[in-house]
């Protein structure tokens, strides 16, 4: 044997080596995967996640599935491996790390994030969906978090009532942040707040905040139901994208009949407290969980009806909602007729959404 067929035997392993270890090597990557989708009407563990107490309820046939989506956490390697996978996979996505995730994310701080945003999205939905049956329900800002070294720290406290910025009365969390919004540049933020018993005033100015000029706490509408309603999903699930389906199932809960028509229906979409329905991230990989589970109707935001367009929806229908009132009517439509003209996206109407 040759001095050079020898040399060539012995790199053959260590190029091998050398790129499966280039293969291995973390990218700054994410990827986004169809995850679960949960029927709100259900149960789990024996246990409906809609609970309504306080007014006669109605159980019927029928599905509303909320669709989630499974994405790399801020500190998990994704490697070229994966983002093959991912690529070749028609249902998944790739999108560079820093579109989706900042420098200061943390596997903690997300989970904290999504967490709370499941929380307030609960709220809403139950406001929203009593609202549209005739309830009223009226929000109040409350202080969800006050950011450590933030011009707001020391000044206010989680579960302090927002009452007026500036001399104007804020009765949600929208009026509330117009008015930092609109306060002038420079200039202190005068808030009167509701703490425990006792109204207290303070003045703080805005500081520059992630290239913001902020106060440095973050808000909920916090609401007195004049029914009682709990909503039991799995904690470990996250963010605000269920909003649209919780309200649509609390509706569905408190209303005579099935509104599917026993049929299976998806979707998602944030929910504002005056019920119009908000953009979310992953249409695609909703869409196609949703398909996979049989749904034979989806739910699609507005602002997210670009990115839908082109969904592997298969036999699925689509049709675009913009608050909860056309959800309510599309439902209702598509469950008569399931050919009935409903409103659908197209590239003319398309908004781009996030």
């Amino acid at each position: 044997m040759t001095q050079r067929t020898l040399a060539g035997l012995l790199a053959v392993p260590l190029l091998v080596a050398l790129w499966f270890q280039v293969l291995r090597e973390p990218l700054p990557y994410v990827i986004y995967a169809p995850g679960l989708t949960v029927d709100v009407l259900g149960t789990t563990d024996g246990e409906e996640l809609i609970s309504v107490s306080g007014v006669e309820t109605y159980r019927d046939d029928g599905q509303l599935r909320f669709t989630t989506v499974l994405v790399t956490q801020p500190e998990t390697d994704v490697n070229l491996f994966q983002l093959v996978g991912a690529w070749l996979d028609g249902d998944d996505a790739v999108y560079p790390y820093d579109a989706v995730y900042t420098p200061e994310d943390t596997d903690t701080s997300k989970d904290e994030q999504g967490a709370f945003q499941m929380a307030t999205s609960q709220d809403t939905a139950i406001a929203v969906a009593l609202t549209e049956l005739g309830y009223d329900v009226d929000p109040s800002p409350v202080v969800s978090r006050v950011i450590d070294g933030a011009p707001a720290d020391g000044e206010l406290e989680v579960g302090d009532h927002l009452l007026a910025i500036n001399g104007v009365e804020v009765t949600s969390i929208e009026d509330a942040g117009q008015a930092v919004d609109d306060a002038p540049d420079g200039e202190p933020v005068d808030l009167r707040i509701l703490r425990g018993e006792k109204e207290r005033t303070t003045s703080i100015t805005r500081q520059e905040i992630d290239g913001q000029l902020r106060l440095g706490f973050e808000m909920r509408n916090s609401y007195q139901f004049p029914v009682e309603v709990e909503v039991g999903v799995d904690p470990a699930i996250g963010g605000p994208s269920a909003g649209l389906m919780f309200s649509l199932a609390i509706y569905d809960t408190l209303t005579e009949g099935s509104l599917t028509g026993g049929a299976s229906v998806a979707g998602t979409g944030t929910i504002a407290a005056d019920g119009a329905v908000g953009p979310i991230g992953g249409i695609d990989q909703k869409i196609a969980g949703a398909r996979d589970d049989g749904a034979g109707l989806f739910l699609v935001p507005a602002d997210n009806c670009d990115d839908a367009l082109e969904s592997p929806h298969g036999d699925m229908r689509l049709t675009r909602v913009a608050t909860m009132s056309e959800a309510v009517a599309a439902i209702e439509a598509w469950a008569a007729d399931p050919d009935a003209d409903l409103p659908q996206c197209s590239a003319d109407e398309a908004v781009t959404g996030e």
